[in-house]
């Protein structure tokens, strides 16, 4: 034991000198600087500027749900609009009167009878993801110079040999990012976050597949979301569009609630 105590205490002051000091911020530079190399190459796979640009894309889609990994056999067709950085509408039903939208962290509901707040777990949920995906990562926290990037070495996600990076943000929160070592396209985001009620450590993650190229983005269209491992959600899409010219009260919660209970 005392042999042990010993060494730890060597080590201890072997790593507090100077020079050791020097290596060390050397090999967290050099890691660094390889995790950013990976995240530009996600970024030009991606569609370069054209992804980093985007104003706002659409998807046509059907969710299903599941439970304990299993089908619940609840599906929807939706359909999802999104603004950099915080506008985000979804309309269900073949006629697109049941919608959500998101206007920074607030939450509504809008159906015939009128509008109503969402429910705060529901609520921030989807914010939770929308403050952990990737556009976030790279179009925000990338540029705060206190972000740390640490490369995780390969690690095979879904049959696919992936590099794996983790950033972590001013604020201490992280996100790992596995993309394909071949494409260089996402093939996994996940975090944690304390759950509030029972103080435990939950962890959120979405699988993406089968990307095709649209307006110059590559999209994947097959979306698989998990929640401590279990799969919760599935989305396909049918379709995707980007950069359209939208109407000025798309995320005006008040005109579209008009709109809603006129028909």
């Amino acid at each position: 034991m005392r042999i042990v105590q010993a060494s730890i205490l060597i080590l201890s002051l072997l790593t507090a000198l100077p020079g050791a000091r020097a290596v060390q911020q050397d090999d967290a530079a050099a890691n660094a600087k390889q995790a950013r190399a990976v995240l530009d190459a996600m970024v030009k796979a991606l569609g370069g500027d054209a992804w980093l640009n985007m104003k706002n894309r659409e998807y046509h889609a059907r969710s299903a749900g599941f439970y304990h990994g299993k089908p619940s056999g609840a599906t929807v067709e939706y359909w999802e609009i999104d603004e950099w950085p915080d506008n985000d509408r979804l309309e269900f039903t073949k006629h697109r009167d049941v919608v959500q939208i998101y206007n920074g962290h607030e939450g509504w509901e809008i159906i015939y009878s009128g509008k109503k707040e969402l429910p705060k777990d529901q609520e921030q949920d989807y914010l939770r993801r929308r403050d952990h995906s990737i556009e976030t990562v790279v179009k925000k926290w990338l540029k705060d110079p206190n972000t740390i990037l640490v490369y995780e070495g390969q690690h095979m996600s879904e049959s696919h040999m992936a590099d794996q990076v983790t950033v972590i943000s001013a604020q201490n929160d992280a996100v790992t990012i596995q993309t394909d070592v071949g494409t260089h396209l996402p093939l996994r985001r996940s975090f944690q976050w304390r759950d509030e009620t029972y103080k435990d450590k939950d962890e959120d993650a979405e699988e993406y597949d089968n990307y095709r190229p649209v307006d110059g983005i590559m999209t994947p269209y097959n979306i698989t979301r998990f929640r401590n491992g279990d799969m919760v959600n599935q989305r396909f899409l049918f379709g995707a569009r980007y950069n359209q010219q939208l109407p000025a009260d798309e995320f005006d919660i008040d005109s579209t609630a008009r709109k809603i209970v006129k028909k």
